[in-house]
């Protein structure tokens, strides 16, 4: 008797999905990095510093008379503007002396509203 012997081909795995995804060089990681770092000072640190900025500001035109609340929530009235500290009175013939730093913001008028 003959033997035959016959060959089945194989075929060899096709990937009929989408081929593999590229690795992404630095500069595409480079790219959303500077965007969220962007985003987050506009959003955060610019703000913030605008806003130190006009404390400052308000804190270098305060005068003798002004009624201001400091940090911890007292509130006095400035009796005398020195160079690093005011000398203000929390209560009738009470004179403290504070820290420039420590005052919060101005109480407008009587009512007692801060600006």
């Amino acid at each position: 008797m003959k033997e035959t012997t016959s060959t089945v081909a194989v075929p060899a795995k096709e990937s009929s999905s989408a081929p593999a995804p590229q690795q992404q060089g630095a500069f595409g990681m480079l790219v959303p990095m500077l965007l969220i770092l962007a985003i987050f000072y506009f959003m955060m640190i610019r703000p913030q510093q605008r806003k130190e900025k006009e404390r400052r500001k308000m804190i270098e035109e305060l005068r003798a008379g002004a009624k201001i609340v400091f940090a911890g929530g007292l509130m006095g009235t400035i009796q005398e503007a020195c160079e690093k500290t005011f000398k203000v009175e929390i209560a009738p013939g009470t004179v403290i002396e504070i820290s420039r730093a420590s005052v919060q913001c101005v109480v407008d008028g009587e009512e007692g509203k801060a600006k």
